[in-house]
């Protein structure tokens, strides 16, 4: 299939999934179990539709790298188990790894406490010409840090800027910045994948009962079950406040790892068709520079 075919699926297939303006947004409006019309014997026509996906990405990637003038934020947040680390692994395979950045935000360092909110990730934007991958973000600071309120305390802001309109004063600061990146030539998209709390379960049971998978879990990452009520208020208020057309959220379902994974690639090939790429075009003194440099070369048979 061509990647001009693939791009025009791509479009329809996100569809339902991309939030360009929050107002009225209800999470419970997108079921996580939901794979559109297709069932669980689709499963080989949907590995067949992300290998081709990630072959256009690769095209793709290869001209954004190859014209140097925009630069791609992918913003990958989601409840744990979710399968962000799966979903980045099988959508991004076929990259150029020269042109990719990835970076885990984890609890941020003293360093980080002692600057504002978006210092630590503002200095992990992608250069021109390449993208970079946000697995979690400073989208934290709207849901965790919202959750446990001694997350914030440990930020030290003045008592007078962390009063209860500070969220507010967040999403606002949020809209800001990423309208600051796409006028700056940086386009953003932002992927919650959206998992019920019984899938979670039955993926936390399978991380404890397989030796090879007991690495990835912890004791926290149960605990913050009992927080599940808040974080999807926290999720639905977030996206609600940030969704906007220059950096969309697409919230996808995320219960069924084979569907997530088509459509996060769907989504990150409409972005990246949306710049218009192409190859950079070579002036008449550089195809004469070429063309001397290949008759020399062929020169050097006849020696």
């Amino acid at each position: 299939m061509k990647t001009k075919e693939v791009i025009k699926r791509a479009a329809g297939f996100i569809e339902p999934f991309r939030i360009t303006d929050g107002k009225g947004f209800r999470l419970k409006d997108i079921d996580p179990g939901s794979t559109l019309d297709m069932s669980s014997e689709d499963k080989r026509r949907a590995k067949e539709a992300l290998a081709t996906g990630v072959e256009a990405l690769t095209e793709l990637q290869d001209m954004l790298y190859a014209q140097d003038r925009w630069s791609v934020l992918l913003i990958f947040q989601a409840m744990d188990a979710a399968g962000k680390d799966g979903a980045i692994k099988h959508v991004m395979s076929g990259i150029n790894p020269q042109g990719c950045q990835v970076f885990s935000f984890k609890a941020p360092s003293s360093e980080d406490l002692d600057h504002d909110y978006l210092w630590r990730c503002m200095k992990c934007l992608p250069e021109r010409g390449r993208i970079g991958i946000f697995n979690r973000s400073y989208y934290e600071e709207t849901l965790a840090v919202r959750i446990h309120p001694e997350f914030l305390a440990k930020q030290k802001l003045p008592p007078e800027l962390a009063g209860d309109n500070i969220w507010g004063g967040r999403f606002k600061d949020i809209r800001n910045f990423e309208r600051y990146l796409a006028r700056n030539g940086t386009i953003v998209r932002k992927f919650f994948l959206h998992l019920s709390k019984g899938e979670q379960k039955r993926r936390f049971l399978e991380r404890v009962n397989n030796p090879d998978k007991n690495w990835k879990f912890s004791a926290n990452d149960a605990k913050e079950r009992e927080y599940w009520k808040d974080y999807m208020n926290a999720y639905e208020e977030t996206i609600r406040n940030t969704a906007t057309k220059y950096a969309p959220w697409y919230v996808v379902p995320a219960d069924n790892k084979w569907f997530t994974r088509v459509v996060v690639a769907a989504a990150v090939i409409d972005a990246m068709a949306s710049l218009d790429l192409a190859y950079p075009k070579v002036g008449k003194r550089q195809l004469e520079e070429l063309e001397a440099v290949k008759q020399a070369l062929m020169g050097e048979d006849a020696e």
